[in-house]
């Protein structure tokens, strides 16, 4: 009798056992799943948000002339000029705040002395940049050193919050173009 009492014991630290491995297995599987969801969220948010930008063509605007100065620029408010803003990132995170200014039409666009302002009348102005076709540029809240694709506003607080609108404006103080943060 103790012979199959022995037995049992021993069936039933196997039967154990073995549940645990199967758990275990099942616990690792959905490991990978939520691991592979998480992933995937992350790549697409990435490729939506950083890559829009990342990938334009923008290059400094060509330098001015010493002699003669820069020539007047004048914009007539009723031509359109195919510049948008695509979006504003991070709204209220000034590590993570910028907005992203894009070139949608056929032509270069000179930038020079063009406005970025908030409804608190925030303003950013552009510095001697041309957007090229397509082209975007991003202009980030935080202190920075700009280059082609990132300028950099250089305050110490978030500038944008939802529902805000901002407003780019030509040098003539013209809008151009008009965006609510989401």
């Amino acid at each position: 009798m103790q012979d199959s009492l022995i037995s049992i014991e021993e069936f039933l630290c196997y039967y154990s056992t073995k549940m645990d491995r199967r758990r275990l297995i099942l616990y690792l599987l959905l490991n990978v799943f939520v691991s592979a969801c998480v992933t995937g969220g992350i790549l697409f948010w990435y490729d939506r948000n950083y890559r829009s930008a990342s990938l334009s063509v923008v290059q400094p605007a060509a330098p001015l002339n010493v002699q003669g100065g820069a020539p007047a620029a004048s914009f007539d408010p009723n031509v359109d000029i195919p510049v948008e803003i695509v979006s504003i990132v991070g709204a209220g995170t000034l590590d993570a705040e910028w907005v992203i200014v894009r070139n949608a039409g056929g032509e270069p666009i000179s930038l020079s002395g063009w406005q970025l302002k908030d409804s608190n009348r925030n303003v950013f102005t552009f510095p001697n940049l041309t957007l090229n076709t397509g082209g975007a540029v991003q202009i980030h809240t935080i202190s920075g050193t700009n280059t082609v694709i990132d300028l950099y506003w250089g305050l110490n607080d978030p500038v944008w919050e939802s529902g805000e609108e901002a407003q780019l404006l030509d040098p003539s103080g013209n809008v151009r173009a008009v965006y609510t943060v989401p």
